[in-house]
C-alpha cells in the first residue's frame, strides 16, 4: 500500500469508530481480516495515523478550531492535523500523499493546506490549552479524575495518552520457572523484561507476532497486564479451593486464578454473555486449565447464585467499569464515555457486589477490581459494601500482598490502585474482604436435679 492509501484506510477507520458502534481495536482488526494484501508495514502505518488521532483527539480538536478557518472536526481533517502536529509529516508530504489517486485520500482544500502549513510550525502542545484539551481527556471527568489522582492527574494522564508494552504471563500450569520461558522467547528472537510487581511476568516493548511463537501456541505464556496480573494473585486462590470468577469475561482472570490453584480444586467462571464464555474455550485448552466450569447467568441476581450462596472459598469480581484505567490500550473508549454511563455502572456495580457476596462462605474471601481510576468506582463502592455488610471486614493490601506476593505494596493503604505513571501498569484498583467466620454458639451446662447413681456393674446409657 502506498502512504496515500494508508492515510485513506486509517480515515475509513475512524469514521467507523466515530460511529461508535464496537471498539476500536475490534474495527482495526475486521478491517485487516478482511484485507490480506496489507503487510506488516501497512499494518502498522495504519495503526499509527489512527491511534496518533484516538489519542490526542481533543487536542487536535483544538488546534483545527484555533487554525481551520471553520473546518469541520470530522475523521479526515483530525487526520491531516495528526500528521502535521503528532506524526512530523511535512505540508508537501501530505499533499503528496493526498493526491486523489485511486485509493487515497482527495487533495487538500485551500483551507487545508492552510491548516497543515499553520500546524507545522506549531508545537502539539500550547500554555493556552485548558487542562483536559493538554490532557486529552473529556471535560465532564475532571472534577472525577482530580478526587482520585490530585496533582498527579496531570502526570498520569500523560502516560495514559502514550502507547502500553505487551504484558506476557507466565502460565504456572505449564511452566514453572519465569527464567525459562524469558529464554524460550529470547529464542524466537523476542526480548523480554521482567515485570517488577507481578513475579509471574513479562513485558516486551516490541510489536511482536505473537500468535507464531512457540511459547504462545504450547501455552507457556498469555498475554496480561501486570496490574490485571496482580489481581489475580491478590486472591489467593489455592489448591482445592471453590473459586468463582463471577464477571469473566472471555477467561483472562479465570486462567491467572486456575494456575493459582495448580488445576486441583473447582473455578467457576461465570458472565452474563454466552459468547463471551464461548470465547475462553481455546484458551482454556491452551493453557491446559481442566478445572473451570463455564456458567452463563441472566443477571447478577441469576437464580444459580442463590442455588450455590455460601459455598465459594474466593469469589472475584473484576466489575464492568469505565475502563479509565485502559486508555493506553483503548483510548477511544474515552471519548464514548458520557455522564450518565459512570451513574449507570456505578449502580450496577452496587448490584453485581450484592449479588456476588451471596456466594461467599463464612471465612471466606470477596475480591473487587476495576480497570478505573475513578473514587465512584473504586473506593466509594467499597465503603459502600462494607457499610451495608457488617458480616464483610476489609483486609489490609499489605497483609495480603505479603501473604500472596511476599514484601511490601507499591503504594500506602487498606486498598490498592494501580496506575501508569506510577506503576508502568494499567490503572488498576484491588479490594480484598472476607467474611467473618461463623461464631461458635457458647456451650452452657443446663442444670439437673441429682441423679441416683447406677448400681454396680451397670453399663452407663449414651455417650461416655
Amino acid at each position: 500500500m502506498t502512504p496515500g492509501a494508508c492515510i485513506e484506510a486509517a480515515i475509513g477507520l475512524l469514521e467507523k469508530i466515530d460511529q461508535g458502534r464496537a471498539p476500536a481495536d475490534d474495527i482495526v482488526a475486521g478491517y485487516f481480516r478482511s484485507h490480506r494484501f496489507a503487510g506488516s508495514g501497512d499494518r502498522g502505518a495504519i495503526s499509527e495515523h489512527i491511534y496518533a488521532v484516538l489519542r490526542r483527539r481533543a487536542a487536535l480538536d483544538w488546534w483545527i478550531e484555533r487554525q481551520g478557518a471553520g473546518l469541520p472536526l470530522d475523521a479526515r481533517r483530525r487526520m491531516l492535523a495528526a500528521l502535521a502536529l503528532v506524526e512530523d509529516w511535512a505540508p508537501a508530504a501530505i499533499a503528496g500523499a493526498c493526491d486523489g489517486d485511486r485509493f487515497r485520500p482527495q487533495p487538500l482544500s485551500r483551507e487545508e493546506a492552510r491548516l497543515v502549513e499553520a500546524l507545522a510550525r506549531e508545537k502539539r502542545e500550547n500554555r493556552d490549552m485548558p487542562p483536559e484539551v493538554r490532557g486529552n481527556y473529556p471535560a465532564w471527568l475532571t472534577p472525577h479524575l482530580e478526587a482520585a489522582l490530585g496533582r498527579g492527574l496531570a502526570r498520569e494522564m500523560a502516560a495514559l495518552n502514550e502507547g502500553a508494552a505487551l504484558d506476557l504471563r507466565v502460565n504456572r500450569l505449564k511452566a514453572r520457572d519465569r527464567e525459562a520461558v524469558r529464554a524460550a522467547l529470547l529464542r524466537d528472537g523476542v526480548e523480554a523484561a521482567r515485570t517488577t510487581l507481578s513475579p509471574l511476568g513479562l513485558r516486551v516493548f516490541e510489536r511482536i507476532p505473537l500468535a507464531t511463537l512457540d511459547a504462545f501456541r504450547d501455552g507457556l505464556i498469555e498475554v496480561q497486564d501486570e496490574g490485571s496480573q496482580v489481581a489475580a494473585l491478590l486472591a489467593d486462590a489455592r489448591p482445592g479451593m471453590r473459586v468463582a470468577d463471577f464477571c469473566a469475561g472471555a477467561g483472562g482472570k479465570t486462567l491467572a486464578l486456575a494456575a493459582a490453584m495448580g488445576n486441583r480444586g473447582h473455578l467457576v467462571a461465570c458472565d452474563v454473555s454466552a459468547p463471551r464464555l464461548e470465547r475462553a474455550t481455546q484458551r482454556l485448552r491452551r493453557a491446559g486449565a481442566s478445572i473451570v466450569q463455564r456458567v452463563p447467568l441472566s443477571g447478577a441476581r441469576d437464580k444459580w447464585v442463590k442455588r450455590h450462596a455460601a459455598s465459594f472459598d474466593r469469589v472475584f469480581v473484576d466489575a464492568p467499569c469505565t475502563g479509565t484505567g485502559t486508555w493506553r490500550r483503548n483510548p477511544d473508549a474515552k471519548w464514548r464515555l458520557k455522564p450518565e454511563d459512570l451513574a449507570e455502572l456505578a449502580a450496577l456495580q452496587a448490584d453485581i457486589l450484592d449479588s456476588a457476596q451471596r456466594l461467599v462462605k463464612p471465612g471466606g474471601r470477596l475480591v473487587y477490581a476495576t480497570c478505573s481510576l475513578l473514587r465512584e468506582e473504586d473506593e466509594m463502592q467499597v465503603e459502600r459494601f462494607l457499610a451495608g455488610h457488617p458480616d464483610f471486614t476489609l483486609l489490609p493490601i499489605a497483609a495480603v500482598w505479603a501473604e500472596t506476593i511476599g514484601g511490601e505494596p507499591p503504594a500506602a493503604g487498606d486498598m490498592l490502585r494501580l496506575s501508569p505513571a506510577r506503576h508502568g501498569t494499567d490503572g488498576f484498583f484491588v479490594a480484598v474482604m472476607e467474611r467473618k467466620a461463623a461464631e461458635k454458639p457458647e456451650q452452657h451446662s443446663a442444670p439437673t436435679s441429682p441423679q441416683p447413681s447406677p448400681p454396680p456393674g451397670a453399663e452407663r446409657e449414651g455417650p461416655a
